[in-house]
């Protein structure tokens, strides 16, 4: 796999590359200059599983607020810088674990040069970031239009200008809001450099759309192997982004932990409201502390016990009542109203 040899790469207190698990991004969509409300969501998503967490800088006092938002958060912060080099200093000079940049879109290489300076004085990673709207013309131009080769050679291009200039503690990241253009490219730049990756499908759109072309996506090339950290880009609020990713990490088997929920579809055998038990129980276990802990969610008592065996614990709802089932047999008859308390009771006292 081509994660097992990516360098490995520090941020803050976590370690990104090298065979390391693949940690979960998320971005703030506060102003960050509102310490306050920026502090506050970045708790949110640290609880919901967040790993590593980006602020926006526009300007001064967004870099400034870095400082006091730094000190009441436990997860990394990673500075977005676009457009002015200063931007990224005063970031790094108020604590942020990394940086990320795009050369191309903050001025000369007198600047880019300086970013470099401060960050190699404070061992500060520099994420190479290009997305796919804004590659240089020259580019469009060689390809025929916006490519994954022309994305591949734009990311290298500004990679190997901080190579000239004497620094490799570098992160890459290539995105696109076409999902087959982002999956060609990533297959592209992981045979060619060993640098770890950042992976997202940008701009992919609402909760609805957006998690289904992050988790085709994201999928294909987590399953190819490619991929250090992730971030599942949603037009809402974040913490669904890292719910999003953490289910796509367990389902392809990079993450192991919490309690996975499966509910069967709906038919005209169902006689409760098996939709709104599903997401009762979806919303209930996610505070529970189990590890691999599955549990189903079925709608009638017919196919229940059967469709419920392969996981460890299940209810089966009937017409007023439920069944409670463990491993395909039924435990016992529940009245319908406390399907969910008697689920909840088990898995607190759950042993195997």
């Amino acid at each position: 796999m081509y994660r097992e040899h990516t360098r490995k790469i520090r941020i803050g207190d976590r370690v990104i590359g090298g065979g390391s698990p693949v940690l979960i991004q998320s971005m703030t969509n506060t102003r960050t200059e509102d310490v306050e409300g920026t502090v506050a969501q970045i708790l949110r998503l640290e609880e919901a599983g967040c790993d590593i967490i980006r602020c926006t800088v526009p300007g001064r006092e967004a870099a400034e607020a870095l400082r006091e938002i730094k000190k009441r958060i436990h997860i990394p912060l990673v500075a977005d810088i676009h457009f002015d080099y200063k931007m990224a200093i005063a970031a790094m000079e108020n604590g942020a674990d990394k940086i990320r940049i795009n050369p191309g879109n903050i001025g000369s290489r007198e600047n880019v040069a300086a970013v470099v300076k401060v960050a190699k004085e404070r061992d500060i990673p520099i994420r190479v970031g290009v997305n796919s709207g804004s590659l240089e013309k020259d580019l469009v131009e060689k390809y025929g239009g916006v490519t994954a080769e022309g994305i591949v050679e734009s990311a290298l291009d500004k990679v190997r200008m901080i190579e000239e200039l004497g620094y490799e503690n570098l992160v890459i990241s290539i995105k696109s809001s076409d999902v087959l253009m982002c999956v060609k490219a990533h297959e592209i730049l992981a045979q060619r450099t060993d640098y770890p990756l950042h992976v997202g499908i940008t701009e992919s759109g609402t909760l609805w759309s957006g998690n289904i072309k992050s988790s085709v996506g994201l999928g294909i090339i987590l399953y190819e192997g490619i991929g250090d950290t992730i971030r599942v880009s949603l037009t809402g609020d974040p913490v669904e982004e890292v719910r999003t990713a953490k289910l796509l990490l367990r389902t392809l088997g990079l993450r192991k932990g919490g309690i996975e929920v499966v509910s069967c579809p709906t038919c005209g055998r169902t006689k409760i409201d098996l939709i709104g038990l599903a997401n009762q129980v979806e919303k209930m276990v996610a505070d529970i502390p189990l590890d691999g802990v599955k549990v189903a969610v079925m709608g009638c008592a017919v196919n229940g016990p059967g469709e419920a065996k392969e996981a460890d614990i299940g209810i089966a709802g009937g017409i007023g009542e439920g069944l409670l089932i463990k491993k395909g047999q039924i435990i016992r008859k529940v009245p319908e109203s406390e399907l969910l308390n008697v689920l909840r009771e088990e898995l607190l006292n759950w042993k195997e």
